[in-house]
């Protein structure tokens, strides 16, 4: 007689009571992936089996369930195989569904214990060639941007009276130069631009309803006359802004216009498109309905956040978004060759098969920024698992004692 198979089962059934409560144990681990012992019976040339053992523990890779977090680097991998791609000091490559980063003083981010997430620079595309890097979240400055293109759209009112005195159209020296007033012109307002050291400059646009011989045969024409802060006229000013009959702006083309300053405290000169696409001439109040320009001053980083294709996208001072770099992905042939490192990371095998490294999109997911993916165990199922393997545990003991007694009963005769 042996106890063979009752010492085996015993070995199985705490090995299987090991995974069913590493599995408890990691219910509320972010990224987590539950796993289950797979059994083997074992014979050696008899008919008679030798017990069981513990032929693999295998995890399930289901996706768990997408939970808010609040935090603008915690991110999910929803609908999709994929993992990130997270290198140690040492340039050890591993891999994580658990999306719970940090941003570290110099700018790398980082999951909890201190692995590097990896993808593409900004301006830096991947594929051809393209190697994964540490990402870096700069905190440069951003850099201004001068005014090239001005859109405007304006409302003139078709009830306007030719202004009883002209406008003033040379630069004449600041002391004499009059300040325009209302007599001159029927409507003014305010456009802000920016010179390439990121200063903003006030320009203003007056317009006057031209008495003269209409552009358009049964039209109206009226004058655009645009100044610098101290009343000088701005260069490509005036202009003649032609409607028909219908109150429909005729001329100028869309950017036919260029307005131009000239170079001051070390900015550069200034040469910015017109656009006044849709400005109308009807019997309304005078009115912008359209006013913007493609210029900003300099801007500091105030915060950042990872959009569904990876991208991270920084948030300035200046009301202004920058992309910052972009988070790659990974996907393998056989997830379950994937060896667990613990730290809910995974490392490569010969069973899994390499990395396939990409963007977020497709079979590898998309990503999500202010959630993380919860643990995909199912406590209730596991808690049953357990109450099994207890009694298997009990039974297998059963068997032992079993023949114990019979052994006993062998030493009494």
């Amino acid at each position: 007689m042996g106890f063979g198979q009752g010492v085996s089962g015993l070995n199985a059934a705490a090995s299987n009571l090991d995974v069913i409560g590493n599995n408890i144990a990691n219910a509320n681990t972010v990224g987590y992936k539950q796993s289950a012992a797979q059994f083997a019976d074992i014979y050696a040339g008899t008919k008679i089996g030798l017990g069981v053992r513990v032929n693999s523990v295998v995890q399930s890779f289901n996706q768990g369930n997408i939970e808010a977090s609040g935090r603008a680097l915690d991110v999910a991998i929803t609908n999709g195989n994929g993992f990130f791609r997270l290198t140690s000091p040492e340039g050890a490559v591993y891999y994580s569904r658990n999306g719970q980063f940090q941003r570290q003083e110099d700018g790398r981010i980082t999951n909890m214990q201190g692995l590097q997430v990896t993808g593409y620079p900004a301006g830096v595309a991947g594929g051809a060639g393209v190697q994964p890097q540490p990402l870096v979240v700069s905190n440069a400055q951003m850099e201004p941007k001068a005014t090239s293109n001005i859109t405007a759209k304006f409302q003139l009112d078709s009830r306007s009276t030719v202004p009883a005195n002209p406008f003033p159209t040379a630069a004449v020296p600041p002391a004499t130069t009059p300040a325009p007033d209302s007599s001159m012109f029927n409507y003014s307002t305010a456009i802000n631009v920016y010179d390439s050291l990121g200063n903003k400059q006030q320009l203003m646009a007056y317009f006057a309803k031209s008495g003269g011989a209409p552009t358009v045969g049964g039209g109206t024409d009226w004058k655009m006359y645009v100044t610098d802060v101290n009343g000088n006229p701005v260069g490509g000013a005036p202009l003649t802004l032609a409607f028909d009959n219908s109150g429909a702006l005729k001329s100028p083309a869309a950017n036919a216009v260029t307005l131009t300053q000239p170079a001051v405290n070390g900015a550069q000169a200034m040469a910015m498109k017109l656009d006044l696409t849709g400005t109308t001439q009807f019997g309304a109040d005078n009115d912008v309905k359209q006013l913007s320009q493609n210029g900003y001053t300099s801007g500091s980083l105030l915060g950042f956040s990872v959009n569904g294709d990876g991208t991270i996208t920084g948030n300035y001072s200046n009301e202004q978004t920058k992309p910052l770099g972009q988070i790659v992905m990974a996907a393998f042939g056989n997830v379950e060759g994937l060896k667990p490192e613990g730290d809910n990371v995974w490392s490569a095998t010969g069973a899994s098969g390499q990395a396939l490294v990409g963007t977020a999109g497709g079979s590898m997911g998309t990503l999500r920024s202010n959630a993380v993916e919860a643990s995909n165990v199912d406590l209730s199922g596991q808690l049953v698992n357990l109450i099994v393997a207890q009694r298997n545990y009990q039974a297998n003991a059963q068997t032992i004692k079993a023949q114990d007694t019979v052994m006993q009963t062998l030493v009494n005769l």
